[in-house]
């Protein structure tokens, strides 16, 4: 392996090495495409296309990344670069034979090179068959997809040679396995992620299982997963294990190969044949290994038309079976049978209320659809449970509702925190600590309340005198303030300033009229033009020293000030980038056609948007808000139709009036005062917002009421 900037040897055969586009190099480097067109027209090394696609240039992969790695351009490292090439060849197998039989068969081979701790490469093909069938002779995790890959002579050899270079690119198998896994959907593989929920929430499933709490010298500690799937939720429980716990993984899926891909996902990460058992049914084997102390489930998906509560609630009913005391189950299922409210005195309802009754079930979260993302549109929840003895319960309920919020590292972070807070406190309100996206009561007050949702009803009382609520009554009493003032003060300066005329007329025949165009005046020496400037999406920040003009802030869609970036990140990574000035015109055409003065300057302008420059040096300068102005219209009279891909012009060509110095002197003026009264009456719109959002916000959580005014106010 070498660094990232230094030579590297050919890192795959010259068979294997996968053709890549423009498109896949931009991915492969993480830039934007047009750099990528950039470094092969500037740069003389660049490989050249081996062949062309519908017209486009294909390249050697190969090469691609030597030449990334020889010149240090992009922002992959070397070892992300080798997976990611690795990958990207795999893809390309996937046009040779099914998807499937590829992923089992490379993920197979690297748990042998797992086995073998030796270059699968330097043993032969014929010896990796005798090999693979010495060390899976029962046939349960490998056997079978290694023998799979002979049907193509190519693929084997191939394949093996790849399972090796993804292993030196990952530093160990395991990492390799969920490498491929993580690209499963890129691979074609989708049934192996299509009821997977997404990576965060699986996380934050075995996270709140506490499974990062059972202890070694612990007499029991066997963690099931029922419905294991392709093994995602036995991996992410395997990675929150304490070093020094080896627990026993009991698991259960009813199709054959995912049984079989999750039973060597585990087994890749070092866990002994003996610590695990999944069964290729819907049925755990706790006949042979007894009850488990940890039990994660994610419910199979069932569309929602057929779906049926009931049915929900007594699959959850089966895995409380298996929990004794102090034993706990965590498990993602519908939000219709698990949150939602219920026909009242229903059996569904009749079966939810008795896990309260119980005391079993001890936290109920909503969550937003999306949670698995290959089903958008369905919502779930999470259910915590565990089994207390009767003397040991508190009748609390933790209720959570996220499902309005986006499933970000914060947000899930607060939930797994109250959650193992709530636990901690043995299943009661923790005076200390008050959750941050819900409440916790009485269990007994659903219970007695047949049918309703299991949800948060209140605003808690940490979050109704949070400092940002107790202040809105001073806010809105500001926001008032502020509005009498604006209000006089427009008074006051329109009364001070004539009446608004632009004394417009018909232009009589006699008057010469002369058009131009942008190009023209910049062949004059009237104007400059000065490109935008390309800013990653992660450098731009809301709280950076200047701000960013981008297309959505020129054509209004975007707060103007609300795209910033740092003063250190421009002056190292845009060391060429130029601020604006005082005047300018900046410009854009997409999406839409869109001009703008930069009253102030200093700020930076991000393509496809430019800008521009008036010469005031030049014999007859051009006014910069008349000339945004008059772009305005004339892109209004020349804009895209329906089905083209562009505007009939390039801003560039567009054509406007050649006001003569008096005439456009006059324009500007009334331009002047156009836009000093819109300010103000801005000014007004955007407290009046405010106004009427503060007071929604309290209305709509309960925090604030609006009172009869005094009589003094009435009069």
């Amino acid at each position: 392996m070498t660094g990232a900037h230094g030579a590297a040897a050919p890192i795959l055969p010259e068979v294997m090495s996968g053709r890549i586009s423009y498109a896949e190099i931009a991915t492969l480097a993480q830039v934007k495409r047009p750099v990528v067109t950039t470094w092969a027209r500037r740069h003389a090394d660049f490989p050249q296309p081996v062949e062309y696609e519908g017209g486009s240039p294909v390249f050697d992969g190969r090469a691609v990344v030597e030449w990334l790695l020889t010149t240090g351009r992009g922002n992959t490292d070397a070892r992300q670069l080798r997976a990611e090439l690795a990958l990207h060849t795999l893809s390309s197998w996937c046009r040779r034979m099914p998807a499937r039989t590829m992923l089992d068969g490379v993920t197979a081979l690297i748990h042998l090179r797992h086995e073998l701790d030796e270059p699968l490469a330097d043993l032969g093909w014929d010896a990796l068959l005798q090999r693979a069938d010495e060390i899976d002779f029962e046939d349960t995790y490998i056997r079978r997809e290694v023998f799979a890959l002979t049907a193509d002579d190519e693929a084997g050899p191939a394949l093996a040679g790849l399972a090796d270079e993804l292993i030196e690119a990952a530093y160990s198998p395991a990492e390799a396995v969920e490498w491929i896994m993580e690209a499963r959907r890129r691979l074609g593989c989708h049934d192996l992620a299509l009821n997977e929920p997404a990576p965060p929430v699986t996380m934050a499933l075995a996270r709140i299982s506490g499974i990062a709490t059972l202890e070694e010298d612990a007499e029991d500690t066997t963690v099931a997963v029922p419905y294991a799937s392709s093994g995602d939720l036995l991996v992410a429980l395997h990675a929150h294990t304490d070093a020094e716990v080896r627990p026993f993984f009991l698991a259960a899926e009813p199709t054959q190969d995912l049984a079989r891909l999750a039973r060597r996902r585990l087994l890749v990460r070092g866990v002994q044949e003996y610590e695990l058992d999944v069964a290729e049914g819907q049925h755990l084997a706790t006949d042979d290994w007894g009850y488990p102390r940890v039990i994660v489930c994610v419910l199979p998906y069932g569309a929602a038309e057929a779906r049926n509560p009931l049915a929900v609630l007594q699959q959850i009913q089966d895995l409380t079976d298996l929990l004794a005391d102090h034993c706990t189950a965590v498990v993602l299922g519908p939000s219709d049978a698990l949150v939602h409210a219920l026909p009242p005195r229903e059996g569904a309802d009749r079966l939810r209320r008795s896990f309260l009754t119980e005391g079993l079930l001890k936290a109920a979260v909503g969550l937003p659809e999306g949670a698995v993302p290959y089903r958008p549109a369905y919502r779930t929840a999470i259910w915590v449970l565990s089994r207390t003895p009767k003397e040991e319960r508190r009748g609390q309920i933790l209720l959570v509702d996220l499902s309005s919020k986006p499933l970000t590292a914060p947000v899930l972070d607060a939930l797994v925190e109250d959650l193992d807070i709530f636990r901690t406190a043995g299943w009661r309100t923790d005076g200390r600590h008050e959750p941050r996206n819900g409440e916790i009561l009485a269990a007994i007050g659903l219970r007695d309340r047949p049918g309703t949702a299991f949800g948060p009803q209140h605003r808690s009382a940490a979050r109704r005198y949070t400092r940002a609520v107790v202040e809105r009554p001073a806010r809105i009493s500001d926001l008032e303030l502020r509005l009498a003032q604006l209000a006089d003060k427009t008074r006051l300066e329109l009364s001070l300033t004539a009446e608004l005329k632009a004394h417009a007329v018909l232009r009589a025949e006699e008057r010469p009229f002369r058009r131009t165009s942008v190009s023209v005046l910049v062949r004059q020496r009237r104007l400059r033009r000065l490109p935008g400037h390309r800013i990653a999406s992660e450098h731009l920040t809301v709280d950076g020293h200047y701000p960013v003009l981008t297309p959505d802030e020129i054509t209004g869609f975007g707060a103007g000030g609300a795209r910033r970036i740092d003063r250190g990140v421009l002056l190292t990574a845009y060391e060429h980038a130029e601020f604006t000035q005082p005047g300018d015109v900046v410009v854009t055409a997409t999406p839409s056609f869109g001009a703008c003065v930069d009253e102030e300057g200093l700020s930076v302008v991000g393509f496809p948007a430019r800008v521009l420059r008036v010469r005031p040096d030049a014999e007859r300068p051009v006014r910069p808000r008349v000339l945004a102005a008059l772009l305005r219209a004339a892109a209004a009279e020349n804009a895209r139709v329906g089905g083209a891909v562009r505007a009939a012009r390039r801003i560039e060509d567009l054509p406007i009036p050649d006001l003569d110095q008096e005439e456009a002197d006059r324009y500007e003026a009334l331009l002047t005062e156009i836009n000093r009264r819109t300010a103000l009456l801005r000014q007004q719109t955007a407290a009046l917002d405010d106004l009427a959002a503060l007071t929604a916000a309290g209305l709509t959580d309960g925090t604030l009421t609006l009172i009869e005014p005094p009589a003094s106010f009435r009069s």
